[in-house]
């Protein structure tokens, strides 16, 4: 996880903005938990800034743009948080799952230190139905996209209470996965393009390809015969989840 965003996390300050629409949603979630662990932490998007949060993030550039943050940082991987059991009332795990190498060995890492763990993530079926894999396929098959854990994975490790989907606002300000689905030119934006995972790590041919088709179909027209009628919403079931867990 480190040494991925050691590579594509250096824009992350610029297009993963924290959208307040979604952090409602989460801090929600955290319920009366004063005490919280953020683990694979990055920027510290979505830390409450009303209780006493301990950030836990391995990439130094990560660590390096929490500038302003006032959560104290540990430069830790999930899999073995330095951390004594029970110390916290809530685990935090913001879109950081498909990047971990044991997902696992994780998930019981952040049972053992807190009580209850609170998980954004995204349901891999229902996001690979995202009309912008249509230019670039080749993401599914990557690593982060194709063995990205669902409901099923995480219910093995901890006891999952509910599940809230985190819908994504027409104008959502955190520019992850689906944050532009009806805003197509973003995903011509090497600056945005970089802040994404499915598209960062594409190797740089295909993401040119993919591109110039999404760039043609812009132009003629043929975007927004296919998918213009998205438009007319104001949110979108991207397959974005809050999973809560524990007591």
């Amino acid at each position: 996880m480190d040494r991925v965003y050691q590579e594509i996390g250096r824009t992350y300050t610029t297009t993963r903005v924290e959208d307040p629409r979604v952090a409602r949603t989460i801090h929600a979630g955290l319920g009366d938990a004063r005490r919280i662990v953020n683990v694979g932490a990055g920027t510290g998007n979505y830390e409450p800034v009303d209780r006493e949060v301990v950030a836990v993030e391995p990439a130094p550039a990560m660590i390096a743009q929490r500038a302003g943050r006032p959560a104290p940082v540990v430069c830790a991987a999930a899999e073995a948080l330095p951390l004594p059991t029970g110390s916290f009332d809530a685990a935090l795990a913001i879109l950081t799952l498909h990047h971990w190498d044991d997902l696992h060995a994780g998930l019981r890492e952040l049972r053992r230190v807190a009580r209850r763990q609170v998980i954004f993530y995204f349901e891999p079926l229902a996001t690979h139905g995202f009309w912008a894999l249509d230019y670039f396929p080749e993401a599914v098959h990557m690593p982060v996209e194709a063995g990205a854990p669902g409901l099923d994975d995480l219910a093995m490790d901890l006891e999952v209470q509910d599940v809230v989907p985190i819908l994504v606002p027409k104008d959502c300000t955190d520019g992850f996965g689906v944050a532009f689905w009806a805003r197509p030119e973003a995903y011509l934006d090497p600056v945005v393009q970089a802040g994404m995972s499915w598209l960062a790590l594409l190797p740089q041919p295909l993401r040119d390809a993919g591109s110039a088709r999404l760039r043609a179909d812009l132009h003629s027209g043929e975007w927004h015969r296919r998918h213009g009628h998205l438009l007319d919403r104001d949110e979108y079931d991207g397959g974005y989840r809050l999973a809560l867990c524990g007591g």
